[in-house]
């Protein structure tokens, strides 16, 4: 059969015979790409490990289980968020922007799970050497690790099966390539193929396997949506590459919560594990500086406080500018709109900026009472007390809702040593509050900005 030319998606996988502005499949826009297919090779050799298993179902009793199926990657902070440690035969897919840590995070792997696991690292990136280079800087010195430097996927699964290794790690999954397929590397079949392949591999040999995936321009992970859905775990690295603070978080987990997030601190030596990430991120924070909150944000079971600042200035243009870092823009144009209208708090010709200190990305509406005092405290130049912490979520009609774990997030504040907390009076009720600090349960946001105004 004669190569052919398909076009398909990049987002979900859909082939057309021609090009297409929008893609039929899931209705995005210039995200369909030329390829050049070919039948595949049958016969092709495959590892004499994986021809001699044979799968037959079993009943739910004769599947063998027992408490050696996870294992520690000897790094507090990444267990956390993969539940309590790797799973044998578990596909783990890892995300992040160039330069953010990615590959120093598994070579930091190699040296605490090589002490009792063997591990084979193949780079598609890198030489063996230059791997050994940044293995002496990282001070990575186990006898367990094994370097491959290939592409070719039958390769690399002819390796695995004579190394037996219990754990492997493909960096990265956008430069390896099945020679049956004619279309380049990093192209949408060769990404689907290459990760199914080993897919089987790791679930017949029960190997866990780290695959690092390159991300896009708007910071979603390259090539076909499929490649999240055929692996059990999607970790991101977040940060920013010129601070320090590096943000693991688990956007996918079969085996564990995908709410807890792991806190490291990039430094000359690699990545060290920050263990009370709430201290960390508030020892930079400025005093008697009006436009600044502190909030306390739930990542799992772990509270932790962050500082939101914001800048309030008088509009040199037509049309005022909104901006946010580490917040969710739309909820912040919201917030806006309710102190508006309903603490008369005038932004209509005024920029508005808000930036979550240390890097950190706060999703819930937890914080939405830290926003709106940050931006009233730099409204109105007044200075909010250093020891004070907000938690609420405000609603349209500037009331305060009720929030989660309220005890927990209390528990951390008091910990660090804040006085006092704003809280919504809802969610007083059936909970027992640290007696180190001092809370005040407020209705809607017009009494806690009256609170302040009074002192």
């Amino acid at each position: 059969m004669a190569q052919k030319t398909t076009y398909i998606c990049n987002e979900c996988g859909y082939q057309s015979p021609k090009w297409l502005g929008k893609c039929p499949g899931c209705n995005r826009w210039n995200t369909m790409e030329e390829t050049v297919t070919a039948p595949q090779r049958t016969g092709g050799n495959k590892p004499q490990s994986v021809k001699s298993v044979l799968n037959k179902p079993l009943s739910l009793r004769e599947v063998r289980h027992n408490n050696d199926t996870r294992f520690s990657t000897g790094l507090r902070e990444l267990d956390r968020v993969l539940g309590g440690g790797i799973v044998m035969g578990e596909l783990i897919l890892v995300g992040g922007d160039p330069g953010i840590g990615k590959s120093t995070l598994l070579l930091q792997i190699c040296e605490n799970a090589g002490k009792t696991k063997k591990i084979l690292y193949v780079s598609g990136e890198e030489s063996a050497s230059q791997i050994k280079i940044r293995a002496n800087r990282l001070g990575v010195y186990t006898d367990n690790l094994y370097l491959l430097s290939e592409t070719d996927v039958e390769t690399i699964l002819q390796a695995i099966a004579d190394t037996k290794p219990d754990i492997v790690i493909i960096d990265s999954i956008q430069t390896m390539h099945i020679e049956g397929i004619a279309s380049a590397s990093g192209s949408v079949p060769q990404v689907r193929e290459t990760t199914n392949a080993l897919m089987k591999l790791a679930k017949t040999m029960n190997i866990s396997m780290f695959i690092v995936g390159h991300v896009t321009k708007d910071g979603s992970l390259a090539g076909p949506r499929v490649l999240e859905h055929m692996v059990d775990c999607v970790l991101y690295f977040e940060g920013d590459r010129q601070l320090s603070f590096r943000i693991l978080r688990a956007v996918k987990n079969r085996f564990g919560s995908t709410n807890e997030i792991g806190v490291f601190q990039m430094e000359d030596k690699g990545l060290v594990e920050v263990d009370n990430p709430s201290k960390t991120l508030l020892e930079d924070k400025p005093m008697d500086i009006s436009g600044s909150a502190i909030v306390c944000a739930m990542e799992g079971t772990r509270g932790i406080l962050a500082e939101i600042q914001a800048l309030v200035t008088p509009s040199g243009f037509g049309n005022p500018r909104r901006m946010s870092d580490g917040i969710d823009l739309n909820r912040v144009l919201l917030l806006i709109a309710v102190l508006e209208k309903r603490a008369k708090i005038n932004l209509s010709n005024s920029d508005v900026y808000i930036n979550i200190a240390g890097g950190l990305r706060i999703d819930e509406t937890a914080a939405d009472l830290g926003v709106c005092a940050a931006i009233a405290s730099s409204q109105t130049d007044f200075v909010v007390p250093n020891d004070v912490m907000f938690i609420g979520e405000v609603g349209l009609g500037g009331e305060l809702r009720a929030v989660t774990k309220l005890e927990k997030r209390l528990t951390e504040a008091a910990n660090l040593g804040f006085k006092t907390a704003i809280v919504p009076k809802q969610s007083l009720a059936k909970i027992n509050l640290p007696k180190e600090i001092k809370v005040y349960g407020a209705g809607n946001i017009n009494e806690v900005i009256n609170l302040f105004r009074r002192k």
